[in-house]
């Protein structure tokens, strides 16, 4: 039988180490230790410090941006675990010089970075430049939503959160009464003692609302009205996503075409993006200027976003500036012939959820029919809808409306699949809309439209997607960010731009070999 040398991997061994020896040319960590040592001006870090003539001396902000920006690009958020990776990882000890700094060291710093993330961010964008990464001819707008470290079950209206503390109060009551009640006869223990204790978890609850009703007020939408808070991070929004409803933020984020290099990142805290298009748009400009870009660089660029930025208000600011933007709309897929039979899956898909969630799927315009002479139309349960109006305008287009009789819709078997309110309506009405009315005049959004739906607009688009989407899927899958750590929209902003920095940092020395 063939022996072969023992070897024990639990075992240890006391040898000496050269940092520089761990930090091996055509790595990433040599890529990273390289720029941050010869090409990433760290002055900006020196008014932080005030310790020239007294106090104790400063992490060195050199190492804590290394073990940092390391510790991203392998997933580690965590500041105890940069730390205790500092002490035990090879790596972390020789891109720290093993000078193991504190966790809460690391945490402040990361934290405070608001100011200084900015330049550092336009210090790796202007390398990016000089290296020809970035080709300036299409640049690609998008999103990722990600939970926050918030709960969206601490969301609501004050009137919301008021109510939620007297329930609370109510159960601790009700807790209470009971345990009077009992005072006297013999019961479990261990079952009273839970019983204690949750309410006093909900003691808590209900001291936590009280303290935030005191302090804050609603925040106010669009049209002034009360929008949802979040007691633990207001900053927050709810937003909705593949994967249900999340607490979260959007990181956003401007990307170059030629080597998916991001030229501006941000995150809000909003749940639609509609809004979002014009700051990302002067973020960028703003960017290249600071680089040294002397001229607008929208002026010869194009600009790539989907659905989720198009408004008329997006459409007209494009079109004034100048930019040559290809924005498509909630119906864009719709026109294209390539989708022609989207339709059928998309109504088994409806009719599954609605099964699946146990709710209703309504009758649609597509199940009314009209006749040829456009005076009635017939309902999905055979009934005459007589014409109730022959020129309607809704939003500049034309459309028949067609209402159906009192008599034939109270008594009709089909109403909680025809009307979205049975309780409360009494008759369906259908529109029939017939095209634009030719004294209305072309919104932007019919101009963006004619654009994009042009051979050139649509093949101009379709390299959106292997343009916007690859960073997202290298950041959530490869960087391992799937959620945010920190509270406040001005944390959060540091947390992502310091991974979009991490992204065009991996961009540099896959790219860059005069780094590796």
């Amino acid at each position: 039988m063939a022996r072969y040398k023992e070897y024990d991997y639990s075992q240890g061994k006391f040898i000496p180490v050269y940092f520089d020896k761990q930090i091996l040319p055509g790595t990433f960590e040599h890529t990273l230790h390289y720029l941050i040592d010869n090409e990433i001006d760290l002055s900006l870090f020196d008014e932080r410090y005030k310790n020239d003539e007294t106090g104790a001396p400063a992490y060195d902000p050199a190492i804590l941006l290394k073990i940092i920006l390391y510790a991203y690009s392998r997933g580690i958020t965590s500041s105890r675990k940069i730390e205790q990776c500092c002490r035990e990882n090879i790596i972390f000890m020789a891109l720290s010089a093993d000078t193991q700094p504190h966790f809460t060291t690391i945490a402040d710093f990361i934290s405070s970075l608001d100011q200084e993330i900015i330049k550092l961010f336009l210090e790796v964008l202007l390398i990016c430049d000089e290296m020809g990464l970035i080709g300036k001819e299409m640049f690609a707008v998008d999103g990722c939503k990600l939970p926050s470290n918030a709960s969206k079950e601490w969301s609501g209206t004050k009137e919301d959160l008021q109510n939620k503390k007297e329930k609370m109060k109510q159960a601790i009551r009700q807790i209470v009464k009971r345990h009077r009640e009992i005072d006297e006869i013999e019961q479990d223990k261990e079952i009273v003692g839970w019983e204690q204790q949750y309410a006093d978890t909900l003691r808590e609850k209900v001291k936590k609302i009280k303290d935030w009703l005191k302090q804050n007020d609603d925040k106010s939408g669009k049209r002034g009205k009360p929008i949802k808070s979040n007691i633990t991070d207001n900053d927050s929004a709810k937003m909705k996503t593949s994967h249900g409803v999340i607490q979260g933020y959007d990181g956003v984020a401007v990307v170059d075409d030629k080597q998916q290099v991001i030229v501006h990142a941000e995150a809000f805290g909003a749940a639609q993006e509609h809004d979002l298009l014009k700051p990302m748009v002067k973020g960028a400009r703003e960017n290249f200027k600071a680089i040294g870009s002397k001229k607008d660089v929208f002026e010869d660029a194009k600009l790539v976003a989907d659905s989720g930025f198009h408004t008329e208000s997006n459409m007209k600011m494009v079109m004034e500036e100048g930019i040559d933007a290809y924005i498509a709309d909630t119906q864009f897929r719709k026109r294209d012939p390539r989708f022609k039979g989207v339709d059928r899956y998309k109504e088994r898909f409806r009719k599954e959820r609605a099964e699946y969630y146990g709710t209703r799927v309504l009758y649609r315009v597509k199940d009314f029919t009209m006749s040829e002479d456009k005076t009635h139309c017939i309902c999905p349960a055979g009934k005459r809808m007589y014409r109730n109006g022959g020129n309607v305008i809704v939003d500049g287009n034309r459309a028949i409306k067609f209402r159906g009789r009192k008599s034939d819709c109270r008594i009709c078997e089909l109403r909680e699949k025809c009307l979205r309110n049975p309780d409360t309506s009494e008759t369906r009405q259908v529109y029939f809309f017939q095209g634009r009315t030719e004294s209305a005049p072309e919104t932007f959004t019919q101009k963006m439209k004619r654009k994009i739906d042009s051979i050139r607009g649509r093949l101009i688009y379709n390299r959106r997607l292997g343009t916007a989407e690859p960073p997202f899927a290298h950041i959530r899958s490869t960087l391992g960010l799937d959620r945010f750590t920190l509270r406040g929209k001005r944390k959060v902003n540091i947390q992502w731009k310091l991974y979009c920095l991490v992204h065009n940092l991996i961009k540099i020395h896959r790219y860059g070999t005069a780094f590796a």
